[in-house]
Order: structure tokens, then C-alpha cells, then sequence
């Protein structure tokens, strides 16, 4: 049987435009590269060569799917990519994007990174007139809401479509001789915009800029539209300005360490983090020990401004994916042992502090604390460098439902109990919210607090499967 043995919560995707680059494909193709954290689904690129699209994309890693045939049927100098994890819509060939159509225009193409909090009422609106939707994305929704428009212009049609939608959604959009990138007005996704060799070049996050020797300029910024065509870059505000809710989680955990999002670089939040965790929740210990890789950052800050030392003592298999195929004789602990394994003569008869950056069900953080004490620490304590996620997100991560996230029913002591851990401490709320703060930015907090900054829309179709057995 399949086992899924990552525990983190996972960003829906990433996306990336190139536009007036002779090697715009393979430009798109190493970005996504860059960007293969943010999903590992599937993968797609569309192409223009300035008289139709072209688009190559399947289920699978980026590496495996483009190949240089592959790519030599992507010509021309515009291109979008998309890497997918699912949230919305399920795991299958219809859902992988770029979405290309043919409309009354012409063509376009869409990738998405984010979550419609209306998707799914508006889609119960558009079939009930006769649209026949071939994923079950809610990205598509979009597509149709553009294709519907009476305006005669490409970037119109956008703008009136988006009027209508609200959620989580940085966009990249092209058609025959342009491209369009866009940001929601709450920023809860990020996307940056750069330059290479004249080129212009959009990514959800700067490292996929430093792959491709770009140059990052900005971000976009919240509820902003960049048009680049023939006649140069245009940018507008043309959706309704909101208070700024860039996701905090993108800064904790989602995006890679060595990129600059939303004004700030992440590995140094990251490490600020861990030292004002350190300054709340100190413990006597010989070690410091990251659970890699996501809490490498925070353990460095931990260590710096405890003066305990760092040691490097849990090993991550870096070849292992979200799930695999679990032995017919059971193993104990075998998930987690094919990811992780601990350096037994560093840690044996030693305290030793974990730091990770979330705790969702448990029951990784349940098996890592043993593995560790398996592996001879005379203490174990846990150190979380976020506070106890108690909320699901509907905007674009993927989250159980709040009965399965342990934090939103035990206090933190049912949970150092349920871990097994000697002591178990959360950076706080504020504590966290002090060092991201750094940036002047606005954050949603609402897995941690509940306070969604746009409510989820009930349709009928969620009703009915509220009450299916």
C-alpha cells in the first residue's frame, strides 16, 4: 500500500512567465526546476511564436517530463510554466496546467498558484448556463469567466474576470504577443518579477530568477497587473485594494530558503525566528538538532542565541518522496526512517533539542522524538519555530481538516505528551509576528488564529457532501 509520510502542509504550486527571450522554453524550464518545491505533481509549459500556442506538460517531476525533443516542440520567445501540487481539483492529466484554450480572441494560456474561495460557486453558476468544464481545477474558472467576456481586449477580459473571483491567486497569463501577470489585492501569494538579456521574466519566488541568471527587480505587488507586449511593460491596480495578508507560512516553511519574497530574504526570517524562539522557550541541553530540511534555518538561530551547540544529527534522504510503498512485514517506524535517520555516536547520552517548524497531526514529530531517544539522547525536547497550527487554509495549501491538526484540541501539553518529547514550546503568536514584521508587510496568521481574511463560500455542492455518509 502507498504511505504518505510527509507531514508538512504543501503549497498548491508555483508559476513562472518568460517574454521576448529566444530560449523562452528552456528559460521556463529551469525556473521550474527551481520552483520544484512548491509541487511535484505535474508540470507544464505553453510557448507562443507570435502566430499560435504550444504547449508540452504531464504528470511527474520537471526533470522527467522535458526533455530537449520535448522542448524543441515549444518554439518561439513568450512562454509560461506551472509546477502542481493539488488542493483544489484532483491528481490527474486534465488538471495539469498551463491551461491553453482557444476562445473568441484567439488563444491563451493560464497557470495559477493559489485557491478561489468562490471557485467552486461560480463553477455551480457557469454549468448551470452550459459550460462544460474538462478539469476539476478551480483555475479553470478563470478561463471561462475571460472566454465569456464581451470585451474586445485580452487584458480587459482579465480584469472583468477577476473582478468576479476572490481568493489566493498569483496568475500568469499569456496569448499570441503578450503576457499578463497578477496578484491578488490581499498578496497572499508571492511572485516576483526580473530581467535577463532584455527578456522579462515573472516567478513565484526569486531563486527560480537566480537559476536562469536573472536579475530580480521587484515583486508584484498586491492587486497589480503587468502587461509586457511589443510596446513595453504596463503596469495598473485594477482590482479593489484590500488590507496586504501575505501568508506567513510561505515565510515559515513553503518558500526555499535562499529566495527574497514579500521585501525580506527567508533564510534570515527563518534564522530570526529561531533565535526569538530561543529567547522564549530556553531549555538546558548539549545540542541543537534540525530536522531537516526545514528547520535547519531556525535551528541555526536557536543555536546562535542559545550558545548550545548546533550538531547536524538527524540525515535526510533526499530521494525519497511524498509516498512509497510500505513492506508487507511491518517495520517500525518505516516512513520516517526511509526520510530520516540519526547519527547514533552524536547523539547517544546527550540532551538534545529538536527544532522543526510545525507540528500538523503529530505523528512524524511522535516518531522523530523516538527515533531520537532510540538512538540513545537522555532528553528530548521539541521546539517549534511557529505557533500550533489549529486552523485548515483555503487559499491554496494543502491542510487537513482542522479535527486532524492535533493542536486545534489538545493544549501543548497534550501534545509534548502525545510526542513523548521531555518538553515541548511554540514560538509565539507575537514573537512571530515581531520578526516577520521586520518587513512592513501584512500577514494572514489564520492557521494559527482563525481569523481568515476572505471566508470560504458554501455551495450547494459542499452542503451535500456535509451530509453524504
Amino acid at each position: 500500500m502507498a504511505l504518505v509520510i510527509d507531514d508538512h502542509f504543501h503549497d498548491q504550486c508555483g508559476v513562472v512567465a518568460v517574454y521576448n527571450h529566444p530560449e523562452a522554453a528552456t528559460l521556463a524550464y529551469l525556473a521550474l526546476h527551481a520552483l520544484q518545491h512548491r509541487g511535484q505533481e505535474s508540470a507544464g509549459i505553453v510557448t507562443s511564436d507570435g502566430k499560435r500556442l504550444y504547449k508540452e506538460g504531464a504528470m511527474g517531476l520537471v526533470g522527467d517530463i522535458f526533455t530537449a525533443a520535448t522542448l524543441a516542440r515549444l518554439p518561439g520567445r513568450i512562454a509560461i510554466g506551472h509546477n502542481r501540487y493539488s488542493t483544489t481539483g484532483g491528481s490527474c492529466a486534465a488538471n495539469v496546467q498551463p491551461f491553453m484554450v482557444g476562445y473568441g480572441l484567439g488563444q491563451m494560456a493560464l497557470a495559477h498558484n493559489g485557491q478561489l474561495v468562490n471557485g467552486q460557486q461560480i463553477r455551480e453558476s457557469l454549468e448551470a448556463y452550459g459550460s462544460i468544464f474538462q478539469s476539476t481545477s478551480d483555475t479553470e474558472v478563470v478561463i471561462h469567466l475571460i472566454a465569456q467576456s464581451l470585451e474586445s481586449r485580452f487584458t480587459a477580459r482579465i480584469v472583468q474576470a477577476l473582478r468576479q473571483v476572490r481568493g489566493a491567486y498569483s496568475l500568469v497569463l499569456m496569448d499570441e504577443e503578450s503576457v499578463v501577470a497578477v496578484r491578488d489585492p490581499w498578496g497572499l501569494r508571492p511572485l516576483v518579477m526580473g530581467t535577463v538579456d532584455g527578456a522579462t521574466v515573472f516567478a513565484s519566488e526569486s531563486c527560480a530568477l537566480d537559476l536562469i541568471d536573472a536579475q530580480l527587480i521587484r515583486e508584484v505587488e498586491p492587486g497589480e497587473m503587468i502587461v509586457v507586449d511589443r510596446d513595453g511593460l504596463h503596469s495598473s491596480f485594477p482590482l479593489p485594494a484590500e488590507e496586504r495578508r501575505s501568508c506567513i507560512f510561505e515565510l515559515l516553511y513553503f518558500a526555499r530558503p535562499d529566495s527574497h519574497i514579500f521585501g525580506v530574504c527567508v533564510n534570515g526570517v527563518r534564522k530570526a525566528f529561531g533565535r526569538q524562539l530561543a529567547r522564549e522557550a530556553p531549555v538546558a541541553a548539549d545540542m541543537v538538532v534540525p530536522v531537516p530540511d526545514s528547520g535547519v534555518p531556525a535551528a541555526f538561530g536557536y543555536a546562535s542565541e542559545s550558545g548550545i551547540p548546533l550538531e547536524p544529527a538527524l540525515v535526510r534522504n533526499h530521494y525519497v518522496g511524498r509516498t512509497f510503498i510500505e513492506p508487507s512485514q511491518s517495520i517500525r517506524n518505516f516512513g520516517v526512517r526511509l526520510k530520516l535517520n540519526p547519527v547514533r555516536g552524536s547523539i547517544a547520552g546527550r540532551r538534545v533539542i529538536l527544532i522543526d517548524d510545525s507540528i500538523v497531526r503529530g505523528t512524524t514529530s511522535r516518531k522523530i522524538v523516538k527515533m531520537v531517544r532510540d538512538a540513545g539522547a537522555t532528553e528530548v525536547h521539541l521546539r517549534i519555530s511557529a505557533p500550533p497550527t489549529t486552523h485548515p487554509c483555503h487559499y491554496g495549501i494543502d491542510t487537513p481538516t482542522r479535527a486532524e491538526l492535533i493542536a486545534s484540541a489538545r493544549t501543548v501539553d497534550e501534545i509534548r505528551a502525545y510526542t513523548g518529547a521531555d518538553s515541548l514550546a511554540y514560538l509565539s503568536l507575537d514573537g512571530m509576528l515581531a520578526v516577520a514584521a521586520g518587513a512592513g508587510e501584512g500577514y494572514c496568521t489564520a492557521c494559527f488564529t482563525g481569523n481568515y481574511p476572505l471566508a470560504p463560500v458554501v455551495t450547494s455542492r459542499d452542503q451535500l457532501e456535509l451530509f453524504s455518509p
